[in-house]
């Protein structure tokens, strides 16, 4: 069960699904709650696909290009760090890659479940290095069992979350969703640097042993 916790809520802060509000708000203004509830839908499953096949391959991805753990623990420690100082500072959307044209170009199109929503602006660099990193020292099967339920239970989330979006932004207001994103982003930060920590801790003890 604290395995189950850990990793949802590791998850939760990076993926930060509350400071997607928003900008889903902003792009579903003009569908109907029906096309609303299938977008949130198909994000929670593409978000999900994303994470649960970066869990399972992506050591493979790892081998073959010869990058160590504890490299791979700095560098998405560095890149969930930066996300939580843009959470921060309020410039989390910049960052997250979508800018003014992605966002008009988004409003045209059918389907924005995958992209922007998914990712990168969900499902991002922060994530996919966690779960790598996670699996590297949690794959026993009892293990993977309760990860792949957390990433399930954060899609989960993220579908009612978004489904649920535009009567969050009614009730928390711009400044209520700002507040929770900067409470977040503290957690992320907190996270990035345990993760760039133990890599150098590591890599210390690998060269004095």
């Amino acid at each position: 069960m604290d395995l189950f916790i850990y990793l949802f809520v590791a998850l939760f802060s990076v993926l930060n699904p509350i400071g997607t509000v928003p900008i889903f708000v902003g792009l579903t203004q003009d569908d109907t709650k029906l096309e609303r509830s299938r977008i949130s839908l198909w994000t929670a499953i593409n978000v999900f696909a994303i994470l649960i096949i970066s869990f399972f391959i992506g050591q493979y991805v790892l081998i073959f290009f010869g990058i160590s753990i504890d490299a791979l623990r700095i560098a998405g420690g560095i890149i969930i760090v930066s996300s939580g100082f843009s959470l921060l500072s309020g410039k989390f959307n910049k960052k997250r890659g979508i800018n003014k044209k992605v966002e008009t170009d988004a409003q045209k199109r059918n389907d924005i479940a995958l992209t922007p929503l998914a990712i990168p602006m969900l499902a991002g660099p922060g994530s996919i290095s966690l779960l790598i990193a996670f699996y590297q020292e949690h794959n026993a099967t009892s293990d993977i069992i309760i990860s792949s339920l957390a990433i399930l239970a954060i899609a989960i989330a993220i579908f009612i979350i978004l489904r649920s979006a535009h009567y969050l932004a009614k009730i928390l207001g711009a400044s209520g969703i700002v507040a929770i994103s900067r409470i977040v982003g503290f957690i992320v930060i907190a996270i990035g640097i345990q993760y760039i920590v133990s890599a150098i801790i590591n890599i210390i003890k690998g060269n004095l042993i």
